[in-house]
């Protein structure tokens, strides 16, 4: 074996019921690179990679580190040997500190018995100050942002001295400052010998800081290459098996009158403050900004899921109270939340209950039972129009892929037949293909009348699907842009300008 390698993954199989997950999959890392994992959503990237940490016991294959074969058994048996991942999905004990999450399993002992929380609290220094992490160690995880989130998970895995670590998805919930971030501390891990297994679906990072990209399609090994051999359509054809010749799908929805209203909207326990705003039938409205701008708070507020101080809402020209989630759907309203893990699916469930739970209403006979057959016909429907990959209609959500995920909540929103669509981060965590088919369809609903309102961290994104941009910054209304005549320039002012 070279001597520089670091990491090797030999024919790894695994298969879960109805499915094929992995099908002789292979892949060497080597020390001091980053080794990007590329693949649509359900290629079975996140599957190889919780093999290797001891998530998911692999049907057949061999997996060597240093020269010698290992086969964790579990997360913490891989952490001790020098193996760490940052997870897509955030796994965190969110009413505890950060300093207690960081060393979680591992708190250093006084006697053996009691915490020694000042060393505890030193040691998160030492690893906060290394990485230019700026986060109290006191604070409680569940008063920060995602993104904040992230970089304690980040710091987490680096803490461990790994000698592999892998980030699955890692800038998903990262504002493009903390992506900057991110990649210093990625080359400086580069500079150490780490060998880094990283995952994303966004082409312009992969480009940027990788040395060598393999490429998985359906459970299988398509191509392993250096990056710079690599143009992004190149990437593209072997994920997809497919020429995608545009990222945006044409825009051939033409706004009509004005159908929601929301004046001087300001939350009770957030930033928000006095956002106004129209939007109109068949029209895509976007939201940007930074994070904690006050994008989602206006989602959230117009829901009625997060407590509204004062502000008025009104619908066709009618009154909207909107009080809790289930008004908001009585009144014709649907919010596809950021964080689908927490807020999203309920992960013990199948397909067919995650997709219906929403419009049960329609299903029930009687009202004494619920049609089953009716319940399927729905459930089919969904999985039809999303394009989503499932072995049945019976599998559990939660041993899909985190796109495949989103489009089960997207399909179970279009079931209660919404006319206002709140979409936060909609392709989060997404595949080029499978964003594509998503752009799609918000453009055809909004073809039918619906009014979207999208928020999105992605700038290229906004400009490519929506027809006007609303700039949040501070939690007030910046301003807003006509998405054909503007720039990334001009609406990153704007979101700098009550900062």
């Amino acid at each position: 074996m070279d001597q520089n390698v670091l990491l090797q993954m030999k024919d790894i199989t695994k298969t879960f019921p109805g499915v094929k997950a992995l099908d002789h999959v292979s892949l060497t890392v080597k020390a001091g690179t980053v080794h990007a994992l590329m693949g649509e959503n359900g290629a079975g990237k996140s599957t190889l990679m919780k093999c290797l940490f001891g998530i998911y016991a692999k049907d057949g294959g061999q997996i060597f580190l240093d020269g010698k074969e290992i086969n964790f058994k579990n997360s913490k048996e891989a952490l001790e040997n020098g193996v760490a991942m940052v997870h897509q999905e955030l796994n965190q004990a969110l009413k505890r500190s950060v300093m207690d999450n960081l060393w979680l399993g591992r708190y250093p002992k006084v006697g053996g018995l009691m915490v020694n929380e000042r060393k505890m609290y030193k040691d998160t220094v030492k690893v906060f100050d290394e990485l230019g992490i700026k986060v109290d160690p006191h604070r409680i995880m569940s008063t920060m942002p995602v993104s904040q989130r992230q970089m304690v998970e980040i710091a987490k895995a680096v803490s461990y001295n790994s000698k592999v670590i892998v980030f699955d998805e890692p800038t998903s919930s990262l504002t493009e400052e903390e992506v900057e971030h991110l990649f210093k501390i990625i080359n400086m891990l580069r500079d150490r010998g780490v060998g880094i297994i990283y995952i994303s679906h966004k082409m312009a990072e992969i480009k940027r800081i990788s040395d060598e990209i393999t490429i998985m399609r359906d459970g299988t090994w398509v191509a392993t290459r250096p990056a710079a051999e690599l143009e992004m359509q190149d990437i593209i054809r072997l994920m997809v098996g497919r020429e995608l010749t545009n990222q945006f799908p044409p825009k051939t929805n033409k706004p009509g009158e004005t159908y929601l209203e929301v004046k001087n909207l300001t939350a009770q326990y957030s930033l928000l403050k006095d956002v106004s705003f129209k939007a109109r039938r068949g029209e895509i409205l976007g939201l940007a900004g930074l994070d904690g701008s006050g994008r989602t708070e206006t989602l959230e507020n117009i829901f009625g899921v997060a407590t509204r101080k004062s502000g008025t809402i009104t619908l066709g020209g009618k009154p909207c109270k909107n009080r809790n989630a289930r008004e908001s759907i009585k009144n014709g309203f649907a919010l596809l939340t950021e964080e689908r893990r927490a807020t999203g699916i309920f992960g013990v469930l199948s397909i067919r209950e995650n997709t219906v739970i929403s419009s049960l209403k329609k299903h029930l006979r009687l009202g004494l039972y619920l049609s089953n057959a009716s319940m399927k016909k729905d459930t089919q429907w969904s999985i039809d129009a999303m394009r989503t990959k499932t072995p049945t209609q019976e599998t559990k959500i939660r041993s899909l892929s985190g796109g495949n995920q989103q489009k089960v909540i997207l399909g179970r929103w279009l079931l209660t037949e919404p006319e206002v669509l709140l979409l936060d981060e909609p392709t989060r965590g997404i595949d080029v293909g499978a964003k594509y088919e998503i752009y799609q369809l918000i453009i055809d609903l909004a073809n039918k009348g619906k009014t979207v309102l999208m928020v999105s961290s992605e700038m290229p994104e906004l400009l490519g699907v929506c027809d006007r941009i609303l700039v949040m910054s501070g939690g007030r209304l910046a301003g807003e842009v006509d998405a054909r005549n503007t720039t990334q320039e001009e609406i990153m002012t704007l979101a700098a300008k009550y900062v």
